[in-house]
């Protein structure tokens, strides 16, 4: 036989030479194709040889034939044979290296393989694992990314494989709507391959044969998969899609828009692709009987949870977060994100952005896909907000706690996250915390409540990051199906599967084991469609056939899922158990499996396994097993998240039956996985299956890179190399009898009457000249492209029966075209002669409506002009009619205004002469008062400025506090002496007063009543001199009721003031007497006189109620009706009296003046002497706290030396000289920690400066508040400068208020810095409290003032006052703050009375 090969392959060469020559195609009489043409017909005419081409071809290798052998590096190397010996060969490679290899192992190569390769692998000369690479490499190469491994009559049942090959680049040519339009009902094969031509043969199949479709799109991660499936998608939802011209999305639209939204939430990179899924995807799209698409649904699988807590470098998390991190500035703001590289769950790998995604422009993407699938801005936001809160909760890191095995937040940044976590969930902080750091189990007693350790929190919260993104996750896809629509009534539907590829890493855990698993069952589903089947289908149809082996993988499925001894019902097992741990798994799985061919166990590992899959060994880490496939919720994290203010986040999480909650049932995901895998293979089982095969050329995801080792092991894995050759050696194409007949029965037509389908069937091929077929018992078996040769024929015939047929139409046609011609002219012949008439009445009547045109139109034009002249006059005379009206209207409104002008002139200038009178009046009154207040503040400001400061050393201290002492009680007899001359110009002012009114003697009973307050806080006093440690606090009462007497006998003395200012004013009462009064108009005047008079004594008896008493009597003779010369003399005899009256009280007043005067002097003297004592005192108790905490100093420098000192009896027995040095450095120490008070007494003195500094300025008020005073108490309060034993801003700020009243005349400063001091006083009062006796009663003008200020105290704001307990600066401060208060109060009332004097003596003048 070989030599019989050997000569027919020189016969096909001889035909080769012989038609180059006549100029016949060359490709027709390849000697390739002749050769294997003879070997059918061999095959054919001795079936019991069973020849084999691909072996005979190998075997027939002579010197110069072209080969391809084996190579480390590139697969398959393509070479020229040198010498052959025996079974091995010598090869010289295209490469210039020599090989020697076996025959056995080498593959002839076709000299004519075109340079674009071909569409379809069946078409290959030699189908081969080289052949088929190099195949794949020239069309990538021409970026022809789609060939077909084979392709079927579109009416079998094996359906059709693509092999995709990424070309990681756009090619936006081979996917634009021209393109879809082009495949658009295209027979498979006659057009390129092309995803749209599987999408189309499986619709086309749907439609015909009513079968539900289904496209299984397989491949490692990063060969493609999600890009096939979209444009998979797009192509079925072209076919399929509805016409609706309404704004809602048609379903079609929804489910291609879905697409963004579930790769946001489920693709991320990894090491081998940028948009890996990391979860299974079937999309089922329903149809109804016209071939619409009438709903849809999504099923999802193993959704890749730990890539949310754990990313290993150069991978990412899922695409969401970096989208969310990289959305527009208010998105970012709303949920307190920012760079990605600041939260853990992304910094982990240093890829954080990606070349060709621009994640902003996604971001933006993804929200307009969620508008689409009918999400709402709420239900978005909500979404949003759940993401952000996983990335702020994986930044809480924990540390250890107080008690033991406990864990608390870390420090500030992770409790700020934890916050920002609990706000975006809208759940308790504290509960969180609670969640993450404690774990409570239930048992039959009671409840136990653990803390967990570091450790074991963090696991805590990446398990509540896991199962909030895991129930985000299935909402979305839920919240899909819902609006994409299901069909429930839908007669079939197209599947389309996109699953993730078979994965081998460094480390592989239970996600790659579920995974494989997928792939294995994926893999025996291919293998049961394509081998399987096919072999049974042969067997069941008793056909002659040569049995083909193939790879079955039910062993490795045995080994995962079976059950009870498979892998998945150990682990669960095993987790049911609480002890088990990884380890127990291991070695249940070493005990159960030792003897298992697909099984083994690593050499250098106790707790890793391997199983041997069908596309290689992948070794597992079962670390994590046990973790991972216990699917339960936290109880903590269940109740908390379910609690949530959110409706978003609360329906993630709905509470749990009563009876789950209670009961410890264990959910297995590895179990729950296999059921859903169950579940899909069932729904494929009952589809037509179609196979697209998506290979990755190279690793490193970049174009034009074709890597053969990587493909090859790719092809092999899918089982796309095993099916190749099952369809080349099988038959592809089979037909039941009846279709077959049916279709083909126009090849014989006398079979039609054959009852008998079988001999009607081998009439067929018989006379179709076809040989290899197969008869089998329902069934006919064709080799591949048998099916398209019958197809052709029948094509053929058809084209000659449809000849004819076009020959009779066309004559049909003809005639009646002619018919319809001469009926048509007919019609045009009639038509014209109607149009021509009908032209003619047209002009006839267009004449006729010109001239009624013309006559209307003349008649209008002359109709507008009359109307344009008459409303033109009309106008004219409207227009003047009311210029008239309108200058009597303005004339009449300008004589009423000069009146109203007038009249409001006149009120304005006597009430403008009144109130200067009145101003006048007042200003005079505080020009007095001011002057008496100058001089008063200027001997203040005297006896402030007098202090002094000791300087003396401890020894002569004691001395200073005895003279003190002494000095305090010589002031004490002063004071007595004081009182008693006060008493007696009291009782001189008494007796005086009693005699002429009896509201002076009021007054001097409140005097007396005042001093003899006086004289027994002057007796308490000297009680309270006995105890040194009362001292200060008798001194403060003591200066209060002195300060309340003077201001009483200030009080009196303004009294007497206005007794004074009264009898001026009775001095012109004499030229009233010198009046004759003759008639009424003299008494008029008179009693005007008298008015005025009154009005004038009125102003300023407000003040005493004396001069009130006299103002009366005064009202009293002027009430008098004058009538007669009689009545004139009582007035006028009244009037001396009066006159009389105010010239004794002007000299009683200026005899009290002199004696206040006197005693005001002498109060002032020993106010200072007082302050200078109390200062003197302050600083003489600073000194002796000084030395109190140096001798507290020294002895805590001693006691730490004795207590280090190892031999006490020697450091008892030292030498003075020791002793000093000890001293020394002691003293030294203490220099050092003085040295450090000092720079905090310079800082805070730099406080003191920029406080003054600022507070001197006028800052004026805010919200009716000033400024200044809040801003002192405030700085203050905040540096306990009223706590403090010593201090010297007290000083500086009484410095500052005094500097601030030397502008005395200026109301509007004077006022400002009232308003100040007395809040500041207010505040002190409110704020103060003092252990002392207590507080004099309210007769001041400030403490009146206080007390009306105390009802407005609510408006202040909360935290503003604070009680503090007061020191004697403190106090003293507040003293020296009320006697200003008092005296800006005088200094402004003076300044009105001095103002208003010269208005009041005008008007008492008029």
């Amino acid at each position: 036989m070989l030599t019989l090969f050997t000569s027919l392959w020189d016969v096909a060469r001889l035909l080769k030479l012989m038609a180059a020559q006549k100029g016949i195609a060359v490709h027709i009489f390849s000697p390739v194709l002749l050769s294997r043409v003879v070997f059918c017909a061999l095959n054919f005419i001795f079936p019991s040889l069973k020849f084999k081409w691909m072996n005979a071809a190998m075997s027939a290798f002579m010197v110069g034939s072209e080969v391809w052998v084996a190579d480390p590096d590139d697969a398959w190397i393509d070479g020229e044979v040198l010498d052959i010996n025996g079974d091995e060969i010598k090869v010289k490679c295209t490469s210039n290296k020599t090989i020697v290899a076996n025959t056995s192992s080498a593959h002839p190569k076709d000299p004519e393989f075109p340079p674009t390769g071909v569409d379809d692998m069946t078409k290959l000369a030699y189908l081969h694992e080289p052949g088929v690479l190099q195949n794949l490499k020239c069309r990538y190469d021409i970026n022809e990314i789609y060939p077909f491994s084979m392709v079927y009559d579109s009416c079998t049942y094996t359906g059709s494989i693509l092999i995709a090959v990424n070309p990681f680049q756009r090619l936006p040519h081979l996917y634009n709507l021209q393109v879809m339009q082009k495949y658009k009902g295209v027979a498979l094969g006659e057009l390129s391959p092309h995803p749209f031509a599987v999408a189309d043969s499986a619709y086309r199949q749907m439609i015909n044969e009513s079968i539900s479709q289904a496209i299984l799109v397989s491949g490692e991660s990063g060969a493609g998969k999600t890009e096939s499936t979209k444009m998979l998608m797009r192509y079925l939802a072209y076919m399929g899609g509805r016409v609706d011209n309404s704004e809602e999305r048609s379903v079609e639209q929804k489910v291609l828009e879905s697409n963004p939204v579930l790769e946001a939430f489920g693709n991320a990179k990894t090491v081998r692709n940028n948009n890996s899924s990391r979860f299974g995807k079937f999309v089922e799209l329903q149809f109804d009987h016209r071939g619409r698409i009438s709903g849809a649904a999504i099923r999802t699988y193993l959704l890749e949870r730990s890539r949310v807590c754990q990313v290993s470098d150069p991978e990412r998390n899922y695409h969401c977060f970096y989208m969310l991190c990289a959305a527009p500035k208010e998105d970012v703001d709303k949920y307190k994100l920012g760079n990605p590289k600041t939260f853990h769950y992304l910094n982990q790998s240093n890829c954080i952005e990606l070349d060709a995604i621009n994640d902003a422009e996604e971001y933006l993407a993804t929200r307009r896909a969620m508008d689409v699938v009918g999400m709402n801005q709420e239900e978005q936001d909500a979404i949003f907000r759940v993401v952000a809160g996983i990335l702020h909760l994986g930044n809480v890191e924990f540390a250890k706690g107080e008690e033991i095995d406990s864990s608390k937040p870390k420090d500030d940044k992770s409790r700020s996250h934890l916050k920002t976590a609990s706000e975006l969930f809208m759940c308790d902080e504290k509960a969180l915390e609670e969640s993450l750091c404690k774990r409570v189990f239930v048992t039959r007693d009671e409840t136990i409540t653990k803390a967990l350790d570091p450790d074991a929190a963090a696991l805590s919260r990446d398990a509540l990051a896991k199962i909030v993104y895991s129930k985000l996750f299935d909402w979305l896809v839920e919240k899909i199906n819902v609006a994409i629509g299901q069909d429930m009534n839908s007669k079939f539907l197209i599947g389309v599967l996109d699953i993730y590829g078979f994965e081998s890493f460094k480390t592989n855990s239970f996600e790659q084991f579920c995974i494989n698993l997928t792939n294995e069952k994926l893999q025996q589903h291919f293998n049961q469609h394509v081998f399987k089947m096919e072999q049974e289908e042969y067997e069941r149809e008793k056909i002659d056939w040569s049995y083909i082996e193939f790879v079955d993988n039910q062993d490795i499925l045995d080994l995962i899922e079976k059950k009870p001894g498979g892998i998945i019902a150990l682990l669960d097992e095993a987790c049911m158990f609480p002890r088990s741990t990884h380890e127990t798994f291991a070695q249940k799985l070493y005990q159960t499996f030792k003897d298992n061919k697909r099984f083994s166990k690593p050499k250098l590992s106790r707790t890793d396994f391997t199983i041997c899959h069908y596309a290689g060994d992948v070794t597992y880490q079962t670390d994590l097993f046990l973790d991972k496939n216990k699917d339960y919720v936290v109880p903590e994290h269940q109740a908390l998240l379910a609690a949530s203010k959110c409706s978003f986040v609360s329906s993630l999480f709905p509470p749990l039956p009563e009876e789950s909650s209670k009961s410890s049932k264990f959910s297995s995901i590895g179990s729950a996985f296999k059921q859903q895998l169950q579940s899909l293979l069932e729904t494929l089982n009952s589809t037509e299956p179609h196979y697209v095969r998506c290979v990755k050329p190279n690793n490193v995801l970049k174009p034009a890179i074709f890597e053969n080792n990587n493909v090859l092991q790719q092809l092999r894995c899918g089982g796309v190399m095993e099916a190749i050759r099952i369809s080349c050696a099988g038959f592809p194409s089979r037909k039941q009898f009846h279709e077959f007949t049916e279709r083909f029965a126009i090849l014989a037509p006398e079979v039609r009457s054959k009852s008998d389908k079988i001999a009607a069937c081998k009439k067929i091929l018989e006379k179709s000249n076809l040989g290899g077929y197969q008869i089998g018992k329902t069934k006919v078996f064709l080799r591949a492209g048998q099916m398209a040769e019958l197809d052709g024929q029948r094509a053929e015939i058809l084209g000659r029966s449809a000849t004819k047929i076009q020959r009779k139409c066309c004559t049909y046609m003809c005639r009646k075209k002619f018919v319809s011609l001469r009926s048509s002219s007919i019609q045009v012949q009639a038509f014209c002669r109607g149009q021509l008439g009908r032209h003619l009445y047209e002009g006839m009547r267009r004449e006729s409506a010109s001239l009624n045109i013309q006559k209307y139109t003349r008649r209008f034009i002359k109709r507008k002009a009359y109307k344009n002249l008459w409303f033109s006059a009309v106008s004219i005379q409207a227009g003047f009619r009311a210029l008239s009206s309108r200058n009597e209207l303005r004339f009449r409104k300008q004589t009423v205004a000069a009146i109203v002008i007038q009249s409001q002139c006149r009120r304005k200038l006597a009430n403008s002469r009144y109130r200067g009178v009145k101003e006048a009046t007042l200003v005079i009154q505080c020009a007095v008062r001011a002057s008496i207040a100058c001089g008063e503040l200027h001997q203040l400001r005297m006896a402030a400025k007098e202090t002094g400061a000791l300087q003396e050393a401890k020894e002569r201290l004691e001395q200073e506090v005895k003279e003190l002492k002494l000095k305090a009680a010589k002031d004490t007899g002063a004071f007595q002496e004081a009182k008693e001359k006060l008493e007696q110009q009291v009782k001189e002012l008494k007796m005086q007063a009693a005699k002429e009114t009896g509201e002076v003697q009021e007054a001097n009973e409140k005097l007396e009543q005042q001093v003899k307050e006086l004289t027994s806080s002057l007796q308490t006093e000297k009680q309270l001199r006995v105890g040194q440690a009362d001292l200060e606090e008798s001194k403060n009462q003591e200066i209060a009721r002195l300060q309340s007497a003077l201001e009483k006998t200030q009080v009196e003395l303004q009294q007497t003031k206005e007794m004074q200012t009264v009898k001026n004013i009775s001095d012109q009462f004499p030229a009233t007497q010198e009046v004759s009064v003759t008639n009424d108009e003299s008494m008029n005047k008179t009693a005007a006189e008298n008015e005025g008079l009154k009005e004038r004594k009125e102003l300023p008896t407000k003040e005493g109620e004396s001069a009130s008493s006299t103002a009366e009597q005064v009202a009293g003779t002027q009430e008098v009706p004058v009538i007669n010369d009689e009545l004139m003399k009582k007035l006028t005899a009244e009037n001396e009296q009066l006159k009389t009256l105010v010239s004794s009280l002007e000299q009683k007043i200026g005899e009290t003046e002199k004696k206040y005067e006197e005693s005001s002097k002498q109060a002032m003297e020993a106010e200072s002497k007082i302050i200078k004592l109390k200062t003197a005192m302050q600083r003489l108790e600073e000194k002796i706290l000084d030395i109190e905490t140096d001798d507290q100093v020294l002895r805590k420098q001693a006691l730490m030396s004795a207590s280090s000192s190892k031999m006490p009896e020697l450091a008892a027995a030292s030498s003075p000289g020791e002793n000093d040095q000890q001293a020394q450095v002691n003293t030294g120490s203490s220099k050092i920690s003085f040295g450090r008070e000092d720079s905090k007494t310079g800082k805070q003195k730099e406080n003191v400066d920029n406080l003054l500094a600022c507070v001197s300025q006028n800052l004026g008020f805010s919200q009716e508040k000033p400024v200044a005073a809040f801003t002192v108490y405030k700085c203050l309060l905040h540096w306990k400068s009223f706590e403090a034993e010593k201090t010297s801003i007290f000083d500086r700020l009484i410095e500052m208020i005094g500097s601030a009243l030397e502008e005395q005349d200026t109301n509007d400063h004077m006022a400002y810095w009232l308003s100040n001091t007395c809040s500041l006083l207010f505040l002190l009062q409110r704020s103060l409290k003092s252990s002392g006796a207590d507080k004099p009663a309210a007769t001041s003008i400030f403490s009146r003032m206080t007390q009306s200020f105390r009802s407005s105290s609510t408006n202040l704001p909360v935290g503003v006052i604070q009680l503090v307990e007061a020191k004697y600066p403190a106090l003293l401060f507040k003293q020296q703050l009320t006697a200003y208060v008092e005296k800006i109060f005088g200094i402004i009332r003076d300044n009105l009375k001095k103002d208003l004097s010269s208005h009041i003596s005008n008007c008492i003048q008029v």
